[in-house]
């Protein structure tokens, strides 16, 4: 079973368990080292997974944090520190706060069983961030947050990789947050703003409380339209002219099938332009094209058949994208999300190489 799917049931099961739990040691048990042996962690080994982890605090002995996951020299690499189910995080931060400065551990993890909120030293260096750079509800699983999960597996572990990603990570959350919060209730300060390019008048706050609903209203409106016309200006995208070089025999098929029974759907399209964002750095994206046939959606350099990047069926129970190999052999993947293309990132980038270089 894939990583996605894993933590997607685990988080149906913890969903389901959590009425029953009563403790943090039944929440521990039940919900915490069973979300970690899913990453991969050997939790029966102490070596490995260490409960109890001695944190000496300044002028205090014997301070323990309840798990610390340890490299192989034996030093922490990350804490983790443990409440009830039933218990909000807000205002638990301090103790995992006081260990992380006294370890040379370079993330901290609090967790209630459900939210999990991750932590390192952006901003000073061996002294905790307060503010989370990413954070994980399994009641409310995101697809992007599944991908930056799978960094904190056993097998994927990179700490620097993960250390310089964080903050670009920890405030796209927190902007998102500012813009989805304003989007949700605009601010008098966001309106303020709003007004000092299109009202001339005092902004009193009757005036504030006449354009909030015309803002809110402006501000769905604009978001919907650029939605909309990155959409329809993908779908209108005419065919391109068909290759000079001859096809191979099974693209040959694909390219005399009906246009009538091909529909492009909004999936592929975004698909289309994750691989190209993917390789941009690596080829001119004007010559990443996509061409839809009855039986996949192929996306090829420099519109040549003779040149298949990867291919994507959606119509499937479970979504694939196929990739070939230097003899363009394809070798399937299954996606749970659009956000799977990316860790597929290598295979597409040699892909493409084999034709650029």
């Amino acid at each position: 079973m894939e990583f996605n799917e894993q933590i997607k049931q685990f988080a149906e099961r913890v969903t389901q368990m959590k009425p029953n739990i009563a403790t943090e040691e039944a929440t521990k048990m039940s919900m915490v080292v069973p979300f970690f042996q899913i990453l991969g962690y050997d939790v029966f080994n102490p070596a490995e997974f260490c409960p109890e982890f001695t944190a000496d605090v300044g002028i205090k002995k014997g301070e323990k944090v309840d798990y610390a996951i340890m490299d192989e020299s034996g030093a922490p690499l990350i804490l983790i520190e443990c409440k009830w189910c039933g218990n909000a995080l807000d205002k638990h931060g301090s103790q995992l706060f006081r260990y992380f400065g006294t370890s040379p551990a370079k993330f901290g993890i609090l967790t209630n069983g459900i939210v999990y909120r991750f932590y390192t030293d952006l901003e000073e260096t061996n002294k905790m961030d307060l503010t989370p750079f990413l954070e994980i509800n399994l009641s409310d699983l995101k697809d992007y947050q599944l991908n930056e999960l799978k960094k904190f597996c056993k097998s994927n572990f990179d700490s620097d990789k993960i250390f310089s990603t964080a903050s670009e990570l920890k405030y796209t959350s927190l902007i998102k947050g500012v813009l989805a919060k304003e989007f949700d209730s605009p601010s008098d300060e966001f309106i303020r703003f709003i007004l000092s390019d299109i009202y001339d008048g005092p902004k009193t706050q009757k005036v504030i409380e006449k354009f909030q609903p015309i803002v809110k209203k402006s501000f769905t409106g604009f978001i919907n339209d650029i939605v909309n016309q990155k959409i329809s200006s993908a779908l209108s995208e005419n065919t391109p002219e068909e290759p000079t070089q001859a096809a191979e025999p099974a693209e040959i098929a694909d390219l005399n099938e009906p246009k009538s029974k091909i529909v492009t759907t909004e999936e592929e399209i975004e698909a289309f332009y994750v691989v190209r964002g993917i390789l941009a750095g690596t080829v001119d994206i004007k010559d990443v094209v996509h061409r839809d046939t009855e039986s996949y959606f192929g996306i090829l350099y420099q519109d040549n058949n003779r040149k298949p990047i990867c291919r994507f069926n959606f119509d499937k129970k479970r979504s694939q994208i196929m990739i070939p190999d230097e003899n363009k052999v394809f070798t399937r993947y299954y996606l749970d999300s659009l956000d799977d293309i990316y860790t597929y990132k290598d295979q597409l980038i040699e892909a493409v190489k084999r034709y650029s270089e």
